[in-house]
């Protein structure tokens, strides 16, 4: 049934695809680069590309994208209330590793301030910064976008007669998971996101909160992957599947099943694998500089519930330079400086009574979705959670993530010199204790570092050159020094 519903939902995106490309006039990007490093990916180089750089290094990329975006406003404001828009991306990697990857491809639709989006499409969820962050917790764009139908307002949106002094903005969201290599398979995913700003957007100050809540349900596993955990995390390695349970997905609430010995202990708790984010921030404009604070608290089991991993969490300040770059040297653009804590998770116990504390939350982790929170073996949130198959050899390895006892502090910086060469660096340091379930027997530091500088070439057709160098120095990732050498033109097709 399901294979039918998926079949249903590209044929429609097609359909829905014809009238936009006789719409829009696309615009396109390509870029050709040269990825060097000695076995393993660095980091940076990696991590929070929506999974289009693979971790054994390649050493040819080639990419290809064209997209369309909404009608911009005319001279007189006005924009069509309907509209139409697309995008796709193709990137190939040769070299240590091969493959094609379909990054991008989606088609979306607008109605007023409401959206429709169906495809893969590259989103980052949460209140933090976007260009130089570590990674949101739950949804950081580490990971391939995951082909999905979502219904939202893509924009914080003024609530009618508040006077702009209360936005919103957030999704609803219904999700693929199943992949090539996941051992558990006919996965989907239910996401929905939502967030509010106070303070209308010229205020020097305007504060935010919201939620992020992902579940990943239905589906089956063959036992035998699961050990000893089978008897009582499934039934016959099968997890509830169908519309019937879904709004027990949507909710999170307790099931009420006729028949509880179709289902296993795990289903007669919750429908799914939940998990998410509560979030708040703020930010102020003073004396010319955009100040951006923020506070992800996490949660994945019981533990938020009850207040014991409130010290987990990612905390971010962001520091933006609004004055003007003229005759500057060196203009520093934006800096920001985050710390990712995921240690507590509540203590290294866990109970079932209801009255009592929950803890060994084991983020990323779960007992029936035995991937975890991954999608084609790189995590969907906060790359710094380290997936199986990323950590050095001598530390203990599962299925799903080894490490998700980490913290971490990470700086970012972006600036101009000379007036046209663009500099960003990313610098991230991190201790790490793997997980309560197979802790590793020290606490291995870790380095990583990213320094990139882009340069127009008008001699060569509007082009743009990039170079990157990122650096693993610890002992959690293998150590590793990669250079990354590219150029990239933009345009419009047709002309």
């Amino acid at each position: 049934m399901y294979r039918t519903y998926t079949r249903l939902f590209w044929l429609a995106a097609l359909l829905w695809a014809v009238p936009a490309l006789a719409q829009h006039t696309p615009q396109f990007a390509v870029e050709a680069g040269i990825l060097l490093s000695p076995g393993t990916t660095p980091f940076w180089l990696r991590a929070n590309q929506f999974g289009a750089v693979p971790l054994k290094s390649p050493l040819l990329r080639l990419s290809a994208s064209v997209y369309s975006p909404y009608k911009l406003p005319d001279s007189s404001g006005h924009r069509p209330r309907a509209d139409w828009a697309y995008g796709a991306q193709v990137v190939a990697n040769t070299g240590m590793a091969n493959q094609v990857l379909l990054v991008e491809g989606y088609v979306k639709g607008r109605i007023g301030a409401f959206e429709v989006v169906a495809g893969r499409q590259k989103v980052f969820i949460g209140l933090a910064d976007t260009l130089l962050t570590s990674g949101s917790y739950s949804w950081s764009g580490n990971a391939l976008p995951i082909p999905k139908i979502q219904i939202g307002l893509p924009v914080f949106t003024a609530v009618p007669f508040t006077k702009s002094v209360i936005s919103v903005m957030g999704a609803f969201v219904h999700g693929w998971l199943d992949a090539p290599g996941r051992l558990s398979q006919g996965n989907l995913l239910h996401q929905l996101y939502a967030f509010g700003r106070l303070g209308k957007p010229m205020w020097p100050v305007r504060f935010y909160g919201g939620l992020t809540h992902q579940a990943v349900w239905a589906g089956f596993t063959d036992p035998k992957l699961m050990g000893g955990f089978a008897f009582y995390t499934t039934v016959d390695g099968t997890m509830p599947s169908g519309l019937k349970y879904f709004p027990y997905v949507v909710t999170g609430m307790k099931p009420r099943f006729a028949n509880y010995n179709q289902f296993s202990s795990f289903d007669e708790n919750r429908v799914g694998n939940h998990l998410g984010s509560i979030e708040f921030a703020a930010d102020a404009t003073i004396s010319r500089i955009n100040v951006f604070a923020y506070r992800q608290f996490v949660y994945d089991d019981g533990s938020l519930f009850y207040g014991t991993n409130l010290a987990d969490g990612l905390y971010g300040l962001r520091l933006k330079n609004l004055r003007p770059a003229q005759n500057r040297h060196f203009y520093l653009r934006q800096l920001i400086l985050e710390h990712l804590y995921t240690v507590s998770q509540g203590g290294d116990f866990f109970v079932l009574e209801e009255d009592l504390k929950r803890g060994r939350d084991d983020y990323f982790n779960n007992g029936q979705f035995i991937d975890g929170w991954t999608y084609r073996g790189q995590t969907i949130g906060t790359p710094f959670i380290t997936a199986q198959g990323e950590a050095q050899r001598q530390w203990p390895t599962r299925v799903g993530v080894v490490n998700n006892r980490v913290s971490l502090w990470h700086l970012g910086l972006s600036g101009v010199l000379l007036g046209k060469y663009d500099l960003t660096a990313r610098l991230s340091a991190s201790r790490n204790l793997g997980t309560y379930v197979a802790p590793f027997e020290t606490t291995p530091g870790q380095f990583s570092g990213l320094l990139t500088a882009t340069a127009p070439m008008p001699w060569l057709g509007g082009c743009t050159l990039g170079a990157s160098v990122g650096l693993d120095v610890g002992n959690l990732l293998p150590p590793t020094v990669g250079t990354y050498v590219s150029v990239r033109k933009t345009g419009f097709l047709g002309r």
